[in-house]
């Protein structure tokens, strides 16, 4: 029995503790490729002819590649598990954050050049049929150093085999064997042909083997084919990079042709005649171009269509997976070339139903984030740009031909094209599941225009599209209408057969400027899950909303003038509420019920002045908790188990101690901006991170408890309460280097009765930047306790090691930073400020080696500066520079 417990509570531990280890790894992880990038940089720079990449380097770098393909795969991994198994991955996260680690070292062991001298080398190039385009020659010159990267020097043999798409073990050990001299008798088995198969090639000891247009993933123990090492290489082509990764190989991208090149090449094997016929040209330039031909569903010469498709299909054969393949049809619902943003296509996914249901809404984007992986590695996407918690896509102009002539008549697709009207009532067929004429700016719907008739469409897209008005019995028949999107429109009324669509799922009908909504508009809607109504004029809600029992959503953001909305108490499903930039000022009625919720947002600076006790006890499911300067109650917050994101205020310490307490080891939220007291001003309540901002309090000895994981700290006017001159960090706030090693900005600004920061054992080790300012009557940053006469002449160090920016503002009394004979160690000071610090007679820090640009000192007065002492002054010369208005900004 005790086993069991202790094997639940590891995996309690292992669940809550993911999210922070996979941030870790992921941090490091673009660090490596960092390193990866500067080190291919150097390497192309020494390689020259007669010369080779060490052995070492391009070892480590295809650890890197593969390390890479590793942790995309547990990546789409925990996306796919579900929330019992997803915290058995935690192992595995930290498995690979080791191996990252250990990579990031050996790359720094790399001494005297990255390339040695090769002896062997050959000096041609293998004789190939000509190709075009730069890109294609960059990609050979690539697979050619892949290929010579070792002592091989020249090859005895390469075996080429053309795999296709219609591959059997069977028919590949005799497409070798017949290369490489092996005769079956023909009663072999496969693993006897695969014995075989491998040990002639083993006592050939050097050569290539290529398997061209690959398909499937294969085994090469199966096939018979030994691994590659010294001496001997396996080279694969394909369309799919996780059949690259599953046999371990680097993956070399070729990149499409420009323009211009295709068009040359397109003559070379066309003929140059067509230029001849000035009918043709135009056409042929098209099909060069972006085959225009096939996005016309044209059957081009030769079936050129028919093979294309053919060729691409494959890839969208291969998810088997009826969800997925839709996932991958709805992205064809976007003009041809847009930029598809990530999150916003996995919401669609989501209101779609096509994204299984978690009781995460983390975990529910990181399953839509596993399908667009999926959808990446078989190339059906192409991410265009990736930055932070952001990721755009792409779909190629084939891809999305392929998609609407697979959707065929169950789409009606017209976004982008700037049509000035809707297409003809006879070109909406009762087939129709999904229609999109989103992103025509002029379009109108004529009010002559007989209602469609198309009882299976679940997704009409009408987004951008500057329509004013839809005809009043437009909805009529689409009785099976899931999703529907409206958004950024200028609508002013709405027409009433919105009540005949009963399984309307998801309505959004942001930014269309609609002034009122009629009372019985909600009132037959008994489908409707999403209900977005953001960035409209509105001023009150009709009553039928709340009997909506299946919503789920509801998004009112950015309606500045709605002053309240109708009971909530009925709406028993809703897990997503947001009431951000509305005019509301009180918690809305019957909000208590909704124990489903999962998701409340009532903006940053709203008019809600507090959430009354006894409604947050209630919402035990909430996930991302989003209050701002609302007050809301610590005890009832800890005791939501599945929180996430919090970002709200205490009035009080009390109030952040019985949050805290309340959580009885379990792990505090991914995400976390807490503000305690009368706080002026948080900067940005947007940031992403684990930030706590003090204001107007009290600070009582012993009275301060904070998270263990806390990585900013910002305390504003607030006073030291103590009659003994303890350092803030010691007494009153409760703090051990090992408990915060998270810390890495800390902002003290206006602090009355303070006169030391830190004691000597309580200094944070892993603090980025540090900012003190208007403490009128400090003295010491880190205290002198302990007299020079008790430790002898030994000079005493404290280390900062990871210390950027140090702001010293206006401090009259400060005296030093440290005691006499102690000093401060910076390895990574890049910026130090020193304003008004008049007192300030001894600089006890020792900086990093001196380098252009390497530490930007900010003083004012020049005279302090040619009076204060050194122990190793800098050789740079300071800016002086007098602040006419200034307030501690740091930001990690």
């Amino acid at each position: 029995m005790d086993f069991g417990l202790n094997k639940i509570d590891k995996y309690v531990d292992n669940h809550t503790s993911l999210d922070q280890h996979m941030r870790d790894l992921k941090r490091k992880l673009e660090q490596l490729n960092g390193l990866k990038k500067d080190t291919e940089s150097e390497m192309s720079t020494e390689l020259q002819p007669r010369k080779k990449p060490k052995a070492e380097v391009h070892i480590w770098l295809e650890n890197v590649e593969r390390i890479n393909g590793e942790v995309q795969d547990l990546c789409g991994r925990i996306g796919e598990s579900n929330a019992l198994t997803r915290g058995f991955h935690s192992e595995d996260v930290l498995r690979s954050t080791r191996e990252v680690e250990q990579l990031i070292n050996q790359r720094r062991k790399f001494h005297g050049g990255l390339v040695v001298d090769n002896p062997q080398w050959i000096g041609q190039v293998l004789s190939t049929t000509t190709l075009s385009g730069e890109a294609v020659k960059a990609c050979i010159e690539e697979i050619w150093q892949c290929l010579m990267d070792d002592e091989t020097g020249k090859f005895d043999i390469v075996i080429w085999i053309t795999v296709s798409k219609e591959m059997s073990i069977a028919k590949l050990q005799r497409d070798i064997a017949s290369k490489i001299g092996v005769d079956f008798s023909g009663d072999e088995d496969e693993t006897t042909r695969a014995g075989m198969l491998f040990e002639t090639l083993l006592r050939k000891s050097k050569f290539v083997m290529i398997l061209d247009d690959l398909w499937e993933k294969v085994s090469l123990e199966r096939i018979g084919i030994p691994e590659p090492s010294v001496g001997s290489k396996l080279v694969l082509t394909t369309r799919s990079s996780d059949v690259c990764r599953q046999v371990g190989c680097r993956v070399i991208r070729v990149k499409p042709l420009m323009e211009e090149e295709a068009w040359k090449l397109f003559l070379e094997k066309v003929g140059r005649d067509i230029l001849n016929n000035p009918e043709v040209e135009p056409i042929a330039r098209s099909i060069a171009e972006e085959c225009a031909e096939l996005s016309l569903h044209k059957t081009s010469v030769n079936g050129l269509k028919d093979e294309v498709f053919q060729q691409l299909q494959f890839s969208y054969d291969r998810l088997k997976d009826g969800k997925l393949q839709d996932c991958f049809l709805t992205c064809a619902l976007y003009p041809e070339d847009w930029e598809i943003e990530e999150e916003k296509l996995i919401q669609l996914w989501i209101a779609e139903g096509l994204v299984e249901e978690v009781d995460s809404i983390q975990a529910e984007l990181d399953r839509g984030r596993a399908i667009m992986n999926r959808l990446v590695r078989n190339c059906l996407l192409e991410v265009f740009t990736e930055r932070e918690n952001e990721r755009i896509v792409k779909m190629h102009d084939l891809l999305r031909d392929m998609a609407l002539d697979i959707a065929g008549s169950r789409f009606l697709v017209k976004s982008g094209m700037m049509l000035e009207k809707a297409p003809d009532v006879q070109d909406w067929s009762k087939d129709l599941e999904k229609v999109s004429l989103m992103r025509n700016r002029w379009l109108y719907i004529p009010s002559e225009m007989s209602p469609p008739k198309c009882p299976r469409l679940t997704t009409l897209l009408l987004s951008g599209c500057g329509i004013d008005s839809i005809p009043e019995g437009f909805f009529t028949h689409m009785h099976g209408l899931r999703f529907l999107d409206l958004s950024g429109n200028p609508i002013e009324s709405l027409p009433h057969s919105f009540s005949k669509c009963p399984r309307l799922t998801t309505l959004l009908l942001s930014y269309c400027k609609i002034v009122s909504i009629p009372e019985g508009f909600f009132k037959h809607m008994d489908g409707l899950e999403v209900l977005d109504l953001s960035g409209n004029p509105i001023k009150s809600l009709p009553h039928s909303l709340s009997n909506l029992k299946n919503l789920t959503s509801l998004l009112l953001a950015d309606c500045e003038d709605l002053e309240n909305v109708p009971s909530l108490s009925n709406l028993r499903a809703l897990k997503k509420l947001d009431l951000q930039r509305t005019n509301i000022k009180e918690i809305p009625q019957g909000m208590e019920d909704l124990e489903s919720l999962e998701y409340l947002n009532i903006g940053y600076f709203n008019k809600i002045t507090e959430i009354p006790n006894g409604i947050l006890s209630r919402l035990s499911c909430l996930q991302d908790l989003i209050v701002g300067e609302t007050l809301i109650n610590g005890k009832e917050v800890g005791g939501l188990k599945k929180l996430e994101i919090l970002k709200g205020r205490f009035g009080d310490w009390q109030n952040l101690n019985m949050y805290l307490q309340a959580f009885h080891g379990r792990e505090e939220p991914s995400q976390y901006i807490i503000s305690v007291g009368d706080v002026e001003r948080v900067g940005s309540w947007n940031r992403v991170g684990k930030l706590i901002v003090v204001g107007g309090c009290k600070i009582y000895t012993y009275q301060i408890m904070l998270p263990p994981d806390i990585e900013e700290l910002e305390i504003h006017n607030c006073n030291l309460d103590c009659s003994e001159e303890y350092p803030l960090f010691s007494r009153s706030i409760l703090f051990s280097p090992v408990s915060f090693s998270s810390l890495k900005s800390l902002s003290i600004y206006d602090c009355r009765n303070m006169k030391k920061l830190f004691s000597p054992n309580c200094v944070p080790l892993n603090l980025q930047n540090l900012s003190v300012s208007e403490c009128e009557q400090l003295e010491e940053i880190i205290a002198s306790e302990v007299e020079q006469e008790e430790r002898g002449m030994v000079t005493m160090e404290f280390r900062l090691p990871q210390l950027k920016e140090l702001e010293l503002h206006d401090l009259p009394e400060l005296k030093r930073i440290c005691s006499v004979d102690a000093l401060l160690v910076c390895d990574s000071l890049v910026r130090i400020r020193i304003v008004n610090c008049p007192k300030l007679e001894r600089m006890g820090l020792n900086l990093p080696p001196p380098a252009p640009d390497s530490v930007s000192i900010l003083i004012w007065p020049q005279e302090w500066w040619d009076s204060v002492e050194w122990d190793v002054k800098p050789l740079l010369k300071p800016l002086f520079w007098k602040p006419l208005f200034w307030r501690p900004i740091i930001q990690v």
